[in-house]
């Protein structure tokens, strides 16, 4: 058998501390090792010897309903009450701290001189829940209990009085708190310049760049143009004609391969299912929190197994201000992005990615509403499939649909391309660029891979290529994702126009060698990245010339009939492609609306080539903006909608929240006053 990894790049692997990244069969194996399986004894309370610190402060049937509920998730104990929001994370390690006789560490006064560590190691600390200490020349550790290593120090702390001593009990908070405060600038670095430092080659912000080969041709093309213009117009004619038919053949592949895809998913039990990361990176959302919440809220996953990381930056008060007031508690996390390196999505997604505790990573931007049952979904297919299968894609739509003539536009470009052309690449196994939201990932792959790269403004884009590269694939899911698409054309402009400039960059990246890329990735991947990612741009860009063009030749089509059979031939070919262009264009369009179900924006479709010129104008802004401005990420306005095609669609905050923190209907009710005695 081939050595499927022979010749890939390989990026450098740290070892960071994970928890609860198991796959399901272990899940079960873990938690029957440490009892939570079966049926428990009467008064058998050691099966959960993570609640003793708690059980004189609570209800027996309180607890008994903890118990039954840690036993059909999966969990420890711990993870139930504090995930149904009714024991603070606070009250919980000071109670569970007196009950093994351990200090509690507050860490508000500890100096950073007491820690004996780097500030890289300092991060990784804030990862395992781990801190080391020295206290009067004596080593001591510090520890933020969860989970397993909660029920295992109960056990350990009990039988030696010297651990007893040596160890310190925190919360994950505090140490987060204490790690923000002291390596800010480190985990900065680490997210802004790590794939940068490792694989230069790999980032846009690095690799050498290469002018000689443009300088090259551009003297070949001066030299044509002087010495024969008639043949140098025939030669760019032909070349122009080639791509154009490339990119419509590689079009007609994906809707011959695309399927109508199945939703029909097995009910696997909660304990079955892994903990799963979603992270989401804010700026100036403040008007999109709100249903942004309500949509993660309505997610069908247990509670206890959500891993949400919100990621903001450190100027951006307002958003962080409307998230306090929604006094958001577990699964939730607030992460605030260092100031350090470029000021970009995939730099924020970086910021959480070390601290993501889920064997999977789901990506949603502000707007987005998945259908609730989209993690199942995406988790369905990775037991489905081989460990090769890195990232699935949920399938993008467009919410405003009906706003006007540009979000109809909108809405059925992303039906051609979501529903139908990605599907069928995926189907053939070719690299897909993916979407820049509702991506789903293995959570060791993306860390192997190295991340996003925080200098690609399309970072979807270029991790789609760089798995491919690394011999992992991805997938379509049939689960959608509801989008807000920009209302105005000035905004949309500046949207494609990021878009187009992210494009170039991952096309650059890429072909820095473009031998290696093609032994990387195979011909037939190699092929498709080149009019996937290339040709898109490529075909924005030359569409008005050519367009001009092929009037041209239409015009002088007579004129050229005594030159024999080459101009009428050329004439044909630039045709064909011109008509093809557009075709393909509709015929998706029409293929993935009628899989929608929403004929009656069809109509749209007629105006494809409007948009195309739409679309050229704003592929050479990008072009002057790549050489001006390369690493300025332009935001996109949320929450201007003025209509949704998704109303009313799974449960509002209120109800979600307060179905989830009444575990076990209802039965589940800690008394807060004699927690804060404990």
């Amino acid at each position: 058998m081939p050595d499927h990894n022979e010749g890939r790049p390989a990026v450098e692997r740290r070892q960071e501390p994970k928890e609860n990244t198991d796959p399901p069969p272990l899940w079960r194996a873990r938690y029957a090792r440490g009892g939570l399986s079966g049926q428990r004894a009467r008064g058998a309370v050691a099966q959960f010897p993570e609640l003793d610190c708690i059980r004189q402060h609570a209800p027996v049937g309180a607890l008994a309903a903890a118990e039954r509920r840690a036993r059909d998730v999966g969990m420890t104990a711990d993870h139930v009450v504090l995930a149904s929001g009714l024991v603070s994370e606070e009250h919980y390690a000071r109670a569970f701290a007196q009950k093994l006789g351990l200090a509690f560490e507050p860490l508000d006064d500890l100096p950073r001189e007491a820690c004996p560590v780097d500030d890289d190691r300092l991060v990784d600390a804030g990862v395992s829940g781990l801190l080391p200490r020295i206290a009067d020349e004596e080593l001591t550790l510090i520890v933020a209990p969860r989970g397993i290593a909660a029920r295992r120090l109960c056990t350990l702390a009990q039988g030696s009085s010297e651990l007893r001593r040596r160890l310190r009990v925190t919360t994950a908070a505090r140490l987060r708190r204490f790690v923000d405060r002291h390596a800010n600038a480190a985990l900065g670095r680490r997210a802004a310049f790590r794939l940068l430092h490792v694989r230069p080659e790999l980032s846009a912000g690095g690799g050498r760049r290469r002018l000689w080969p443009v300088l090259v041709a551009a003297l070949l093309v001066c030299g044509m143009a002087i010495a024969a213009p008639q043949l140098l117009a025939t030669v760019i004619g032909i070349v122009f004609s080639a791509v154009f038919l490339g990119w419509i053949a590689l079009r007609a592949i994906g809707l011959l391969g695309a399927i109508v895809p199945s939703h029909n998913l097995p009910r696997r039990p909660e304990a079955m299912l892994p903990v799963y990361t979603v992270i989401v990176a804010l700026y100036r959302e403040t008007g999109a929190v709100a249903q942004l919440i309500a949509s993660l809220d309505a997610l069908d996953w247990p509670r206890e197994k959500l891993d949400i990381k919100l990621v903001l930056e450190a100027d951006d008060t307002d958003t962080g201000a409307a998230l306090a007031a929604m006094r958001l508690d577990r699964p939730y996390e607030i992460v605030i992005a260092p100031d350090v390196g470029p000021r970009t999505k995939p730099k924020a997604l970086n910021v959480a990615l070390p601290f993501a505790r889920g064997a999977f990573v789901a990506v949603f931007d502000a707007e987005d509403r998945p259908e609730p049952d989209q993690l199942r979904c995406a988790f369905e297919a990775f037991l489905g499939d081989d460990d090769r299968l890195a990232c699935v894609q949920a399938r993008l739509t467009i919410d405003n649909t009906r706003d006007n003539w540009l979000t109809r536009m909108f809405t059925a470009e992303y039906a051609g391309l979501f529903d139908v052309f990605l599907p069928g690449l995926a189907r053939y196994r070719l690299p897909l660029p993916l979407g820049g939201s509702s991506n789903h990932f293995r959570t060791a792959v993306l860390r192997a891979v190295g991340g996003w790269d925080p200098y690609n403004i399309t970072e979807d884009a270029d991790l789609g290529v760089r798995l491919a590269r690394f011999g992992y694939r991805s997938t379509v899911i049939a689960s959608s994702t509801y989008e807000e698409a920009p209302t105005r054309l000035a905004a949309w402009l500046k949207q494609r126009r990021r878009w187009f400039q992210g494009w170039i960059q991952t096309w650059l990246v890429h072909m820095r060698s473009p031998i290696r890329l093609l032994r990387e990735l195979g011909p037939a991947a190699f092929v498709t990245v080149q009019l996937v990612v290339g040709g898109t741009v490529f075909a924005a860009l030359v569409h008005p010339f050519f367009v001009a063009w092929v009037a041209i030749e239409l015009v002088t089509t007579g004129i050229k009939a005594n030159e024999g059979l080459i101009g009428p031939l050329l004439t044909a070919l630039y045709g064909t492609t011109f008509v093809g262009g557009y075709l393909s264009s509709v015929v998706l369009g029409l293929v993935g609306l009628a899989r929608r179900r929403l004929w009656s924006t069809a109509w749209i479709l007629i105006l494809v080539p409007i948009h195309w010129m739409l679309l050229a104008i704003a592929a050479w802004q990008a072009a002057y903006k790549l050489i001006r401005d390369p690493y300025r990420w332009d935001k996109t306005e949320h929450g201007l909608a003025r209509t949704s095609r998704m109303t009313h669609r799974g449960a509002t905050r209120g109800g979600a929240k307060s179905a989830r923190r009444h575990i076990v209907a209802g039965k589940i009710r800690l008394s807060s006053r004699r927690m804060e005695r404990a």
